[in-house]
């Protein structure tokens, strides 16, 4: 990875920015601060505000690790898309069978072991299409950590688990990823190119896929082995990016808020 602010980083972004790109977030950890209860997250009111100038010129979107309708009302502005459940969710693609991302092996072990996690301090829930087993809150992390790891070290082929900050992530083996989403989500937009700002696990996919015109960039350095292209330093970084990307665009892509 390279530090995106740089002369280098700088002119690549605004060269992507001057191709009309689709432009997705992560979420939690990007577009809003880790907190330690999930249900506490907000998009910050002046993030919020220059993403949705941009929205206002560009197909923005949110590729998230929550449910569609979870993430949504935290936003504070209006994307183009929505994507949930680590890219599994697509609401406009509604036609995809819940069949082929069956977690009913998955819930069964999590029953079974409920009083163990519990006990553990281990929080589980369940997306629809995929099921997040928290530790955050957990008094003792190693001890939820053993018992997180007790419990998916059974579950069959079919299923695939990944982790996250303080999480540990079920899904199904072969559900869509966020690669995969925000191939979708370019080929929708008609977009040749696209920005991707993530900061974690479930980000990598997009991160490693070497497709031409994508500029990534991971959200904090916890991660050398990150395959992003660039890095910011952390969260308070990204206001000064979404500047970047507004001051990149050409003039004819109007902005209501700019006034004439």
């Amino acid at each position: 990875m390279k530090r995106l602010f740089t002369p280098e980083g700088e002119a690549a972004l605004h060269d992507t920015m001057q191709r009309r790109p689709l432009l997705a977030f992560d979420f939690d950890g990007t577009l809003a601060p880790i907190v330690a209860r999930p249900g506490d997250a907000r998009v910050p009111a002046p993030v919020a505000h220059r993403l949705q100038r941009l929205a206002n010129r560009l197909p923005v979107a949110v590729v998230s690790g929550r449910q569609v309708q979870d993430v949504r009302p935290r936003l504070l502005f209006t994307p183009w898309r929505v994507i949930g459940n680590h890219g599994a969710e697509d609401e406009a693609e509604r036609s995809a069978t819940d069949a082929a991302l069956d977690l009913a092996p998955a819930r069964e072990r999590l029953n079974l072991s409920a009083h163990t996690l519990r006990t553990a301090g281990v929080v589980v829930e369940d997306k629809g299409l995929s099921l997040a087993l928290h530790y955050r809150l957990a008094s003792d992390r190693d001890a939820a950590q053993r018992a997180i790891a007790e419990v998916v070290g059974a579950l069959p082929p079919s299923l695939a688990v990944f982790g996250g900050k303080m999480v540990v992530n079920i899904v199904a083996a072969q559900a869509r990823d966020k690669a995969d989403a925000v191939a979708s989500l370019v080929a929708a937009s008609g977009a040749d190119a696209a920005v991707f700002v993530g900061d974690d696990v479930n980000d990598e996919p997009v991160f490693a896929r070497p497709e031409p015109g994508w500029f990534t960039v991971r959200v904090g350095q916890d991660d050398p082995a990150s395959q992003a292209r660039y890095f910011l330093d952390g969260p308070a970084d990204l206001p000064r990016l979404l500047d970047r990307m507004l001051d990149s665009l050409p003039d004819t892509f109007l902005d209501p808020l700019d006034g004439p």
